[in-house]
C-alpha cells in the first residue's frame, strides 16, 4: 500500500503538471478573449477534479498492473522451459516455434481493441451518421481483427528481427491503392479508424507486450525492436475498414447481377 500510495502521489502530481497548460489555455481564452463568466462554474470545477484523479489513477494502474501483465507474459510465453515444450531445442529456436506468442498477441489486442472506449464511441456515432447504413459492431469487430493482424505480424517482426520500414513501406502503398477503389464515404472514416484504436486501453498492453518479447528473444533490442507495435496498429485498421467496404462493394454488385438473372 505505501508504495501505490506513493505512486498515486507522483502520478497526481505529473497529471497536474501535464493538464495544467490546458486549464491556462482555456481560462485565457475565456476570460481575456470572450471575456465571459463560465457557465456552470462548480460543475465544470467538478469535472476538472475528476479529471485530475482520473487521468492519476490510469498512470498508476498503467505502471501497475498493464504494462506488467504485458511483460510478464511475454517473458513465460519465451521462457526456454515453456518452449521446450513446444519442441525447441538447445541448438537453437525457430520463428515459428514462438507460436504462442502470436497468437496471444493477436488475441489481447483484439479484445483490447473491442474494449477501446473511442472506438466505442466512433461506432456508435458512425452508425448514427450514416442512417444505419455503418452498423457499430461489424466496424468495431473490423477494426479490431485489423489490429489483431497488427499485432500478430509485429511479434513476428520482433522475432526475426525484420525492419519495421519495409512493413510500413508495403503498408502504406496498400493503404493508398485502397483509398482509390474504397467507397469515397468510408475512406475519412477509414483514416480515424487507425488513430482510436491506439488508446487507453490497447497501446499500454500492446507496448508491454512487444517490448518484453524483445527483451527475451536473443539478439534483439528493447529500442530497436520493441517499438513500432503501435505504428502497425495504427495502419492495419484502415486497410481492414476499406478492404471490408471494398468487399462488400463487391459482393453487393454479385448479389444484384444474380437478382437480374
Amino acid at each position: 500500500m505505501p508504495v501505490v500510495a506513493t505512486s498515486l502521489t507522483a502520478g497526481l502530481a505529473e497529471t497536474v503538471r501535464g493538464v495544467l497548460p490546458i486549464f491556462c489555455i482555456l481560462a485565457v481564452f475565456q476570460f481575456a478573449v470572450l471575456r465571459r463568466k463560465v457557465p456552470h462554474a462548480r460543475r465544470v470545477a467538478a469535472g476538472a477534479v475528476m479529471v485530475v484523479v482520473g487521468l492519476a489513477l490510469f498512470i498508476v494502474g498503467l505502471e501497475t498492473a498493464l504494462f506488467p501483465i504485458g511483460r510478464t507474459m511475454a517473458e513465460q510465453l519465451t521462457d526456454p522451459e515453456f518452449l521446450a515444450g513446444q519442441g525447441a531445442t538447445a541448438e537453437g529456436i525457430e520463428w515459428w516455434q514462438y507460436y504462442w506468442v502470436f497468437l496471444f498477441g493477436a488475441a489481447i489486442s483484439f479484445a483490447t481493441t473491442l474494449a477501446e472506449p473511442a472506438l466505442i464511441a466512433v461506432g456508435l456515432k458512425a452508425e448514427d451518421v450514416s442512417g444505419g447504413t455503418v452498423r457499430a459492431w461489424p466496424l468495431r469487430v473490423t477494426i479490431a481483427t485489423g489490429v489483431s493482424l497488427s499485432v500478430a505480424l509485429s511479434m513476428w517482426r520482433i522475432v526475426v528481427g525484420a525492419p519495421l520500414l519495409v512493413f510500413l513501406i508495403v503498408g502504406y502503398v496498400i493503404v493508398a491503392a485502397l483509398t482509390t477503389l474504397a467507397p469515397k464515404s468510408i475512406v475519412p472514416l477509414a483514416y480515424d479508424s487507425g488513430g482510436v484504436t491506439t488508446s487507453t486501453v490497447t497501446v499500454p498492453v500492446v507496448t508491454a507486450l512487444g517490448l518484453g518479447l524483445a527483451s527475451t528473444v536473443p539478439g534483439r533490442s528493447e529500442l530497436e525492436h520493441g517499438f513500432g507495435v503501435i505504428a502497425l496498429a495504427v495502419l492495419f485498421p484502415m486497410i481492414a475498414v476499406m478492404g471490408y467496404a471494398q468487399l462488400s462493394v463487391v459482393l453487393g454488385h454479385r448479389t444484384a447481377k444474380r437478382g437480374r438473372r
